[in-house]
């Protein structure tokens, strides 16, 4: 693939690579302003791994990955981190309450220049369905795709360009993944640059939520 001026994340040639065996080689991949991209290939066909190595949290293991052009070998990690934001099935709370983990961000030094916005945070968490008794519960306490919605609105206050999301609504039930589904959208067409990349294993989820399907295929 030719330089990509337009892309966001851009992938090429990427190569994985499990205990010996590459899970896939030669990979291309470019996600542009404005999309939305479904992620797609059978269980352990790497999905996760590639998510992550478009976080910056995992090297690929052949290939370049560039964020606006620049090589992520050259970024300052939180830098990167800033503009590329990755939710993992099993996000990390901290102790305390809700409202305590979506003020961790801004306790750290790469975002100290912003401020927390409760009044923000009350409309985000209140779309998802859930009000003021939520933000006082224990985070640890929660369940799995409580915390995911946890993590989501704690990624979208720093406003990132790209959002990777791994099976974010796998542990949600109907009305709180279209909720979700909604809150995402919304995010992504506050802004002509932001984008979007989902897994799920609902098929019928990613028709919804995106214009593009990516199938990963595991190498022989």
């Amino acid at each position: 693939m030719h330089h990509d001026d337009a892309a966001i994340l851009l992938v090429h040639d990427g190569g994985r690579q499990v205990e010996g065996r590459w899970l896939w080689r030669g990979f291309e991949f470019a996600l542009r302003a404005g999309e939305r991209v479904a992620l797609m290939g059978p269980s352990g066909s790497g999905k996760t791994l590639l998510l992550r190595a478009l976080a910056g949290l995992d090297a690929l293991d052949e290939g370049t990955l560039t964020l606006r052009g620049t090589p992520v070998e050259r970024w300052a990690m939180p830098s990167y981190r800033s503009h590329v934001a990755y939710l993992p099935q099993r996000p990390v709370m901290i102790e305390g309450s809700v409202e305590d983990n979506l003020r961790l961000p801004f306790t750290l030094g790469a975002h100290a220049e912003r401020r927390y916005d409760p009044t923000s945070v009350r409309a985000t968490v209140g779309r998802l369905g859930r009000g003021e008794t939520f933000l006082a519960q224990d985070a640890l306490e929660l369940s799995g795709g409580e915390q995911q919605l946890v993590a989501l609105v704690r990624r979208l206050q720093l406003e990132p360009t790209a959002l990777l999301l791994d099976e974010p609504s796998a542990s949600l039930d109907d009305d709180s993944a279209a909720a979700l589904e909604a809150l995402v959208d919304d995010w992504r067409t506050g802004a002509p640059e932001r984008a979007v990349v989902w897994t799920s294993h609902r098929s019928e989820q990613l028709d919804r939520v995106s214009d593009r399907l990516v199938r990963l295929e595991a190498s022989a």
